[in-house]
């Protein structure tokens, strides 16, 4: 009997570990997804559409119309 009490109390732990790992991994996993939709949106916004000088074949940022670029 007190076999069959120490395999039921192992088969509760070995439950209650695997529903905590599943969780973990499930919290992890969407911290991640959150963490890269953002630095997505970061990079999205600081993008900055360039333009090549005909004279010179360089590559600057493109001038807005009415907004100059703050950079000479």
């Amino acid at each position: 009997m007190p076999q069959l009490l120490i395999l039921v109390a192992a088969g509760a732990g070995l439950v209650l570990a695997g529903r905590w790992y599943r969780d973990m991994q499930r919290r992890i996993a969407s911290e991640l997804r959150a963490a890269e939709e953002a630095l997505q949106r970061r990079e999205n916004e600081s993008v900055v559409p360039l333009e090549q000088d005909p004279a010179t074949g360089v590559y600057r940022p493109r001038v807005s119309q009415g907004r100059q670029s703050a950079r000479h």
